[in-house]
């Protein structure tokens, strides 16, 4: 089963550092981004710096019928 990674920091934030393969979609544009979320492999892996924002993240997706979990922190991400 293939899954996405998806971090929820900013885009700054992605620049100084993420886990390889992970694509950046910051936590304040997920509810614009429902419809190309839904075309993407789930379930998604949500991480972000501290897994604060992944976790907001997690809790909304799931109310729109994704799967997905909540890593935590980008360097729990292998």
């Amino acid at each position: 089963m293939k899954e996405t990674v998806i971090d929820v920091r900013t885009p700054e934030e992605f620049l100084g550092g993420h886990a390889q393969g992970s694509i950046n979609i910051p936590l304040q544009d997920i509810p614009n981004k429902l419809e190309v979320l839904r075309e993407m492999p789930q379930p998604f892996v949500l991480c972000c710096a501290s897994g604060n924002r992944s976790g907001q993240a997690m809790l909304f997706l799931r109310s729109h019928g994704f799967e997905c979990s909540n890593a935590g922190s980008w360097f729990n991400v292998r």
